[in-house]
Protein backbone atom coordinates (compact mmCIF):
# COMPACT_ATOMS: atom_id res chain seq x y z
CA UNK A 1 0.00 0.00 0.00
CA UNK A 2 1.29 3.46 -0.89
CA UNK A 3 1.70 5.61 2.21
CA UNK A 4 -0.27 8.83 2.00
CA UNK A 5 1.19 11.99 3.52
CA UNK A 6 -0.34 15.40 4.20
CA UNK A 7 2.00 18.39 3.94
CA UNK A 8 0.63 21.51 5.65
CA UNK A 9 2.67 24.65 4.99
CA UNK A 10 1.52 28.13 4.04
CA UNK A 11 4.59 28.64 1.82
CA UNK A 12 3.49 27.13 -1.48
CA UNK A 13 7.04 26.95 -2.83
CA UNK A 14 8.14 24.79 0.11
CA UNK A 15 5.05 22.63 -0.16
CA UNK A 16 5.63 22.03 -3.86
CA UNK A 17 9.29 21.06 -3.34
CA UNK A 18 8.43 18.69 -0.48
CA UNK A 19 5.61 17.13 -2.52
CA UNK A 20 7.90 16.63 -5.52
CA UNK A 21 10.61 14.92 -3.46
CA UNK A 22 8.24 12.69 -1.52
CA UNK A 23 6.42 11.62 -4.67
CA UNK A 24 9.79 10.69 -6.20
CA UNK A 25 10.13 8.26 -3.27
CA UNK A 26 6.78 6.68 -4.11
CA UNK A 27 4.55 8.38 -1.53
CA UNK A 28 1.12 9.85 -2.17
CA UNK A 29 1.09 13.52 -1.11
CA UNK A 30 -1.65 16.08 -0.48
CA UNK A 31 -0.95 19.76 0.17
CA UNK A 32 -2.81 22.32 2.27
CA UNK A 33 -1.89 25.89 3.12
CA UNK A 34 -3.75 26.85 6.29
CA UNK A 35 -4.79 25.22 9.55
CA UNK A 36 -8.50 24.95 8.82
CA UNK A 37 -7.84 23.27 5.46
CA UNK A 38 -5.42 20.93 7.22
CA UNK A 39 -8.00 19.79 9.78
CA UNK A 40 -10.62 19.29 7.08
CA UNK A 41 -8.22 17.19 4.98
CA UNK A 42 -7.38 14.97 7.95
CA UNK A 43 -11.05 14.44 8.71
CA UNK A 44 -11.88 13.55 5.11
CA UNK A 45 -8.87 11.37 4.22
CA UNK A 46 -6.69 8.62 5.63
CA UNK A 47 -3.06 9.67 6.13
CA UNK A 48 -0.16 7.65 7.46
CA UNK A 49 1.89 10.76 8.36
CA UNK A 50 1.48 14.54 8.70
CA UNK A 51 4.13 17.19 8.06
CA UNK A 52 2.81 20.21 9.94
CA UNK A 53 4.20 23.74 9.79
CA UNK A 54 3.74 25.77 12.96
CA UNK A 55 3.25 29.18 11.32
CA UNK A 56 0.05 28.96 9.28
CA UNK A 57 -2.93 31.31 8.80
CA UNK A 58 -6.44 30.76 10.20
CA UNK A 59 -5.19 28.14 12.66
CA UNK A 60 -1.53 27.62 13.47
CA UNK A 61 0.12 24.24 13.91
CA UNK A 62 -0.40 24.27 17.67
CA UNK A 63 -4.15 24.73 17.27
CA UNK A 64 -4.23 21.94 14.70
CA UNK A 65 -2.40 19.61 17.10
CA UNK A 66 -4.82 20.41 19.92
CA UNK A 67 -7.81 19.56 17.73
CA UNK A 68 -6.63 16.43 15.96
CA UNK A 69 -4.36 14.68 18.47
CA UNK A 70 -7.12 13.27 20.71
CA UNK A 71 -8.60 11.38 17.75
CA UNK A 72 -5.70 10.63 15.39
CA UNK A 73 -2.58 8.59 16.17
CA UNK A 74 -0.54 8.82 12.95
CA UNK A 75 3.00 10.24 13.28
CA UNK A 76 3.11 14.04 13.13
CA UNK A 77 6.35 15.86 12.33
CA UNK A 78 6.27 19.59 12.97
CA UNK A 79 8.27 22.10 10.93
CA UNK A 80 9.77 24.89 13.03
CA UNK A 81 11.94 27.96 12.43
CA UNK A 82 15.51 27.64 13.67
CA UNK A 83 15.28 30.52 16.13
CA UNK A 84 12.00 29.35 17.71
CA UNK A 85 13.45 26.94 20.26
CA UNK A 86 10.35 26.82 22.43
CA UNK A 87 8.15 25.87 19.47
CA UNK A 88 9.85 22.47 19.40
CA UNK A 89 9.04 21.74 23.03
CA UNK A 90 5.50 23.10 22.79
CA UNK A 91 4.81 20.98 19.72
CA UNK A 92 6.10 17.84 21.42
CA UNK A 93 4.04 18.58 24.53
CA UNK A 94 0.93 18.86 22.34
CA UNK A 95 1.56 15.43 20.85
CA UNK A 96 3.91 15.85 17.89
CA UNK A 97 6.24 12.89 17.39
CA UNK A 98 9.20 14.76 15.99
CA UNK A 99 10.33 18.07 14.53
CA UNK A 100 12.46 19.33 11.65
CA UNK A 101 14.07 22.76 11.72
CA UNK A 102 13.80 25.09 8.74
CA UNK A 103 15.73 25.38 6.50
CA UNK A 104 16.09 21.62 6.12
CA UNK A 105 17.56 19.42 3.42
CA UNK A 106 15.24 17.20 1.41
CA UNK A 107 17.51 14.27 2.23
CA UNK A 108 16.93 14.79 5.95
CA UNK A 109 13.20 15.26 5.50
CA UNK A 110 12.80 12.08 3.43
CA UNK A 111 14.92 10.13 5.94
CA UNK A 112 12.73 11.30 8.85
CA UNK A 113 9.54 10.44 6.97
CA UNK A 114 10.79 6.96 6.07
CA UNK A 115 11.96 6.32 9.63
CA UNK A 116 8.57 7.19 11.10
CA UNK A 117 6.72 5.08 8.53
CA UNK A 118 9.07 2.14 9.15
CA UNK A 119 7.93 2.11 12.76
CA UNK A 120 4.35 1.52 11.57
CA UNK A 121 5.43 -1.31 9.26
CA UNK A 122 7.53 -2.86 12.02
CA UNK A 123 4.61 -2.78 14.42
CA UNK A 124 2.43 -4.66 11.94
CA UNK A 125 4.85 -7.58 12.15
CA UNK A 126 4.72 -7.94 15.92
CA UNK A 127 3.08 -10.82 17.79
CA UNK A 128 -0.63 -9.90 17.61
CA UNK A 129 -1.49 -11.89 20.74
CA UNK A 130 0.86 -10.38 23.27
CA UNK A 131 -0.60 -8.55 26.24
CA UNK A 132 1.53 -6.95 28.94
CA UNK A 133 -0.08 -6.56 32.36
CA UNK A 134 1.38 -4.81 35.39
CA UNK A 135 -0.84 -4.04 38.35
CA UNK A 136 -3.76 -2.02 37.01
CA UNK A 137 -2.03 -1.29 33.65
CA UNK A 138 -2.75 -3.46 30.58
CA UNK A 139 -0.95 -3.00 27.25
CA UNK A 140 -2.54 -4.79 24.29
CA UNK A 141 0.02 -4.92 21.47
CA UNK A 142 -2.46 -6.19 18.87
CA UNK A 143 -4.92 -3.35 19.40
CA UNK A 144 -2.39 -0.60 20.21
CA UNK A 145 -4.49 -0.14 23.30
CA UNK A 146 -3.61 0.73 26.89
CA UNK A 147 -6.03 0.42 29.78
CA UNK A 148 -5.70 1.45 33.40
CA UNK A 149 -8.24 -0.04 35.78
CA UNK A 150 -10.20 -1.06 32.69
CA UNK A 151 -10.39 2.47 31.28
CA UNK A 152 -8.82 3.15 27.88
CA UNK A 153 -5.93 5.64 27.95
CA UNK A 154 -5.57 7.63 24.74
CA UNK A 155 -1.91 7.53 23.65
CA UNK A 156 -0.24 8.77 20.50
CA UNK A 157 1.62 6.20 18.41
CA UNK A 158 4.96 7.46 19.72
CA UNK A 159 3.81 7.34 23.34
CA UNK A 160 2.56 3.80 22.82
CA UNK A 161 5.84 2.76 21.18
CA UNK A 162 7.86 4.23 24.04
CA UNK A 163 5.73 2.51 26.66
CA UNK A 164 5.90 -0.81 24.82
CA UNK A 165 9.69 -0.65 24.44
CA UNK A 166 10.18 0.04 28.12
CA UNK A 167 7.58 -2.51 29.28
CA UNK A 168 9.00 -5.30 27.12
CA UNK A 169 12.38 -4.72 28.75
CA UNK A 170 11.39 -4.27 32.39
CA UNK A 171 14.19 -3.25 34.68
CA UNK A 172 16.57 -2.39 31.84
CA UNK A 173 17.76 1.22 31.89
CA UNK A 174 17.84 2.94 28.50
CA UNK A 175 19.67 6.14 27.67
CA UNK A 176 17.85 8.91 25.84
CA UNK A 177 20.07 8.28 22.82
CA UNK A 178 19.07 4.61 22.77
CA UNK A 179 15.39 5.50 22.96
CA UNK A 180 15.70 8.05 20.16
CA UNK A 181 17.32 5.45 17.92
CA UNK A 182 15.07 2.51 18.79
CA UNK A 183 11.70 4.17 19.40
CA UNK A 184 11.95 7.12 17.03
CA UNK A 185 13.57 4.82 14.49
CA UNK A 186 16.78 6.54 13.45
CA UNK A 187 20.07 7.82 14.76
CA UNK A 188 19.02 11.17 16.08
CA UNK A 189 21.32 14.15 16.34
CA UNK A 190 18.79 16.62 17.65
CA UNK A 191 17.53 17.65 21.04
CA UNK A 192 17.34 14.76 23.53
CA UNK A 193 14.61 16.71 25.31
CA UNK A 194 12.33 15.02 22.77
CA UNK A 195 12.53 11.92 24.97
CA UNK A 196 12.04 13.86 28.21
CA UNK A 197 8.92 15.59 26.91
CA UNK A 198 7.42 12.33 25.64
CA UNK A 199 8.16 10.57 28.94
CA UNK A 200 6.51 13.43 30.81
CA UNK A 201 3.38 13.25 28.64
CA UNK A 202 3.24 9.49 29.04
CA UNK A 203 3.60 9.71 32.81
CA UNK A 204 0.77 12.23 32.98
CA UNK A 205 -1.49 9.65 31.35
CA UNK A 206 -0.51 6.39 33.07
CA UNK A 207 0.76 7.43 36.49
CA UNK A 208 -1.43 8.42 39.45
CA UNK A 209 -1.28 12.14 40.33
CA UNK A 210 0.35 13.13 43.62
CA UNK A 211 1.99 9.72 44.02
CA UNK A 212 5.52 8.53 43.29
CA UNK A 213 6.04 7.19 39.78
CA UNK A 214 4.96 3.57 39.68
CA UNK A 215 5.75 2.47 36.14
CA UNK A 216 8.35 4.61 34.35
CA UNK A 217 11.27 5.39 36.62
CA UNK A 218 14.35 7.58 36.15
CA UNK A 219 17.93 6.43 36.64
CA UNK A 220 19.62 9.70 37.47
CA UNK A 221 22.32 10.60 34.98
CA UNK A 222 21.51 7.64 32.73
CA UNK A 223 17.93 7.42 31.43
CA UNK A 224 14.61 5.68 31.97
CA UNK A 225 13.31 2.20 32.74
CA UNK A 226 10.07 0.36 33.43
CA UNK A 227 9.76 -0.94 36.98
CA UNK A 228 10.50 -4.62 37.40
CA UNK A 229 7.89 -6.42 39.51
Amino acid sequence: MIAKILVADDEKAIGDIVKFNLEKEGFGVDLCFDGEECIKSIQENSYQLILLDIMMPKKDGFEVLREIRPNYKMPIIILTAKEEEEDKITGLELGADDYIVKPFSMRELVARVKANLRRIDFNDEQDPNEIIETDELMIDLSKYEVRKNGEIINLTLREFELLKHLALNRGQVFTREHLLENVWGYEYFGDIRTVDVTVRRLREKIETPDEDFKYILTKRGVGYYFRRD
